[in-house]
C-alpha cells in the first residue's frame, strides 16, 4: 500500500520507499526523499519561479533515463505550471517548483532538477550566466579547478562575481548573477570568454565541442546560456551509481582541489557549516550588468 503523507497541508502519495535507486551505496528512494526534505530551504530558492525540466531515472541510473519538460500525467492541480515558448508547441507549459509540497511531489518521481537561466514570465531574458567545465580524460576535476580560477579572475576584470559548484558528475559549473539580459547577448559574451580562455591557456581550455579535440583538456561549455538550454540545479541529486549532488563549493576548496565530489550524505554537514553558498545568486542586489 502506498503511504500517504501530509506536507505543508498537501497530501502526497510517496511510493516504493524501500526501492534501491543508487546501487553503489544501496541508497533507497526513501533516503532520497529525506535528503530533499532536509535540503529544501537551500534548494528551493534556486528552483523558485523557473520552469523545471526533469531527467527521470525511476529504476536507478542503470535503468531507463528520460528527459521531460512537459508536466507528467497525474500532476496535481496545485502544482504550478507556466507557459514556455516552444515553436513546436505554442501551448507548452512546464512545472515550477515553488514550495516544499511541489518539491517532494517531484522528488517522488526520481528526478534530476534542471532549470534555464531565465525566470517564468521572462523567457530568453537571463539573470544568470553559466559556464560548464567538462574535463576530457585524462584531464580531471583538478584541471577544471585551474580553468575555474582563471575564468573567475577574468570575470572579475569585467566587474562580475562568480560562484562555483560541482556538476555532480565530472566537472564544475561557474554561475554569475547578472542584470536581466537577452539570452543571445549572454551567450555571445560567454562564448567570447571561452574563446579567450582557450587562447590564454591552449593546453588547458577548449571552447569547441568537437570530441576529437577534447582529450586532456577542459571544455568550457558556453552553450547552456541559450534560452532553450538548462543546467543541473544546485543541490540536485544526479543519476549516477552513487548519489552524487551538484554541490556549491568555496573558492578555497577549488584552489586546494578539495571536496570535488560530494554525495547525499555530505550535504547536511556542509549546509550546517557554510549555509547555502549559492544564496547570493538568488539575491537581485548581487546582479551586475555585462560589459
Amino acid at each position: 500500500m502506498t503511504p500517504i503523507t501530509e506536507v505543508a497541508g498537501r497530501r502526497l502519495a510517496l511510493s516504493n520507499l524501500d526501492k534501491v535507486i543508487h546501487p553503489a551505496t544501496g541508497t533507497t528512494k526513501g533516503e532520497m526523499l529525506h535528503y530533499y526534505a532536509l535540503t529544501a530551504d537551500a534548494l528551493l530558492p534556486h528552483l523558485r519561479d523557473r520552469p523545471v525540466s526533469f531527467l527521470r531515472y525511476p529504476d536507478g541510473p542503470g535503468g531507463q533515463l528520460f528527459f521531460t519538460k512537459n508536466p507528467p500525467p497525474g500532476t496535481p492541480s496545485w502544482v504550478r505550471t507556466t507557459p514556455v515558448p516552444r515553436s513546436e508547441d505554442p501551448g507548452a507549459r512546464q512545472i515550477v517548483v515553488d514550495d516544499l509540497p511541489s518539491l517532494m511531489w517531484a522528488a517522488n518521481l526520481v528526478v534530476e532538477f534542471h532549470t534555464p537561466q531565465w525566470r517564468a514570465g521572462e523567457p530568453a531574458v537571463a539573470d544568470r550566466l553559466v559556464l560548464d567545465l567538462d574535463p576530457g580524460p585524462p584531464a580531471t576535476a583538478a584541471d577544471c579547478c585551474a580553468a575555474a580560477l582563471w575564468l573567475r579572475e577574468r570575470l572579475a576584470a569585467d566587474g562580475l562575481e562568480a560562484w562555483v559548484k560541482t556538476s555532480g558528475s565530472k566537472g564544475l559549473h561557474l554561475m554569475v548573477p547578472i542584470t536581466p539580459t537577452g539570452s543571445r547577448e549572454v551567450s555571445a559574451y560567454a562564448k567570447a570568454l571561452a574563446v579567450e580562455g582557450e587562447a590564454a591557456l591552449p593546453r588547458l581550455m577548449l571552447h569547441r565541442m568537437a570530441r576529437a579535440l577534447r582529450p586532456g583538456k577542459v571544455f568550457v561549455d558556453h552553450s547552456q546560456n541559450a534560452a532553450a538550454k538548462t543546467t543541473a540545479a544546485p543541490y540536485t541529486l544526479r543519476a549516477r551509481a552513487e548519489p552524487t549532488v551538484s554541490t556549491p563549493l568555496t573558492w578555497e576548496e577549488v584552489a586546494d582541489r578539495r571536496n570535488l565530489s560530494c554525495s547525499l550524505a555530505d550535504l547536511a554537514p556542509r549546509l550546517e557549516r557554510y549555509g547555502d553558498l549559492f544564496a547570493p545568486l538568488a539575491d537581485p542586489g548581487r546582479a551586475r550588468p555585462l560589459p
